[in-house]
């Protein structure tokens, strides 16, 4: 039901917001999106006790995105009654564009709320409110969680990256094989070599080619 973390690679931090913050350097930087004031105070206070530097607090999800832009927090805590379509909205645009580990605290257990907030990106629904106690093993399991599947995203990219370079290798080959007489052996060995001298990946050799091949066709029909 959850996905999962990688906390962000460490990035500069001024003096100034380095001393608003604790000392402790392995400190989790916590953005905190609450509706209700007095709950968030009570929230803030159990986080910073554990640990935790609370780096914003949100009244609503409008301007999430931007906030996160603006605060880089390494973790997003949401806790609302119920998560409205907006809301949602909000985490899946999170999701695609700046993809943190995000825990969903609720009292709403509804089977397709549920499914339409893991399906937006939310690493943790907890659907039967709030106990601080909880907060940091949820916590540590969420960004569990989104390592693992950042680790799976990453290796789907790089499949479909190879995938993408091989079809593009064989269209340069055969484009050497129709243009130049050369044999499939020998055009790939000229791509090799053609790499080497410019320094680039193959791929990128097939990707100039067939850009080029493109264009004389372009001339020719023009």
């Amino acid at each position: 039901m959850r996905k999962a973390f990688v906390p962000p690679a460490s990035r500069p931090v001024s003096a100034e917001s380095r001393s608003a913050r604790t000392p402790v350097a392995t400190a989790l930087a916590v953005m905190l999106v609450d509706d209700q004031a007095p709950r968030a105070a009570l929230l803030e206070q159990a986080l910073t006790d554990q640990g935790f530097v609370v780096v914003a607090r949100l009244s609503s999800a409008q301007g999430l995105v931007e906030a996160v832009g603006r605060h880089q927090p390494d973790v997003i805590i949401i806790d609302v009654d119920s998560p409205d379509r907006d809301t949602l909205d909000t985490m899946a645009v999170l999701h695609r564009d700046a993809p943190r580990p995000v825990v969903m605290f609720t009292a709403d257990g509804d089977s397709a709320t549920i499914h339409r907030a893991v399906s937006a990106g939310v690493s943790a629904y907890v659907a039967d409110g709030l106990q601080t106690a909880r907060v940091r093993p949820i916590i540590d399991v969420a960004i569990a969680r989104f390592r693992e599947y950042q680790a799976l995203r990453n290796e789907l990219e790089a499949t479909r990256t190879q995938l993408v370079e091989r079809k593009r290798i064989d269209q340069a080959k055969a484009v050497l094989i129709k243009t130049r007489g050369m044999s499939e052996e020998q055009a790939y060995h000229a791509m090799r070599r053609m790499a080497m001298d410019r320094g680039q990946r193959l791929g990128e050799v097939a990707a100039n080619i067939l850009a080029v091949m493109n264009l004389l066709e372009g001339e020719r029909h023009g």
